[in-house]
């Protein structure tokens, strides 16, 4: 801009914005020879290349590995990925990796989890009743085997039941192709007795294959 205005005014332009805004005159006469030039150096950029804060996993190169060692230890199970679901909150985490001399904000954490293909998950039914006491340590057994067995190249299976469906004529999640205008009628109620069998959907997966049945 002040460059712009240099150009502007003419001569005496250099030393007239010199004096308005405090900018050197190589830096004012640098701008007006851009300008002329029409063709920046750097290709549109505000910063010359290499310039600004270095990203903190290139500054601190050890936070991605010890923020993967928090997460294993404190994740849920999922059907397409061994133990990949973190119950620990950013703030926890940033908390743990500043104790272990990985100082980060939680906002940062949060980043770092979205470029690793973590997202925020919905609840999920993993209680029932009172936990059991060595509940983490049951789930950091469980991936010590899921691990081992995968670097042995040992099959690795997950099953996950969803949620019942009512079998009949009555309303279950899902959609199906159909003719348009012409959705398929069902009961508008779906609280019958239990007489009415119920079916339990499930799914494997294999780890290993990436293959799902």
């Amino acid at each position: 801009m002040a460059a712009s205005e240099a150009i502007e005014i003419g001569y005496g332009g250099v030393s007239m914005v010199r004096r308005a805004c405090g900018l050197s005159r190589k830096a004012i006469a640098k701008g007006m020879t851009e300008i002329q030039q029409a063709n920046s150096p750097w290709d549109g950029r505000i910063r010359s290349p290499g310039a600004g804060r270095k990203p903190i996993t290139l500054s601190n190169r050890g936070i991605l590995p010890a923020l993967d060692r928090l997460i294993e230890s404190g994740t849920r199970g999922d059907p397409e990925s061994p133990l990949r679901w973190v119950c620990k909150s950013t703030r926890t985490l940033a908390a743990e990796l500043t104790n272990g001399n990985h100082p980060v904000s939680y906002v940062k954490v949060a980043q770092l989890l979205h470029e690793r293909n973590y997202s925020l998950q919905s609840n999920r039914k993993v209680e029932e009743g009172d936990d059991h006491p060595d509940r983490d340590a049951q789930f950091r057994h469980i991936n010590t085997c899921v691990m081992k067995n995968l670097t042995a190249g040992m099959p690795v299976i997950s099953v996950d039941t969803k949620k019942k469906e009512l079998v009949g004529n009555y309303a279950n999640a899902g959609q199906q192709w159909r003719k348009a205008k012409d959705p398929t009628k069902v009961k508008g109620h779906d609280f019958p007795g239990p007489e009415v069998p119920r079916a339990f959907p499930y799914g494997i997966y294999d780890l290993r294959r990436n293959a799902g049945f």
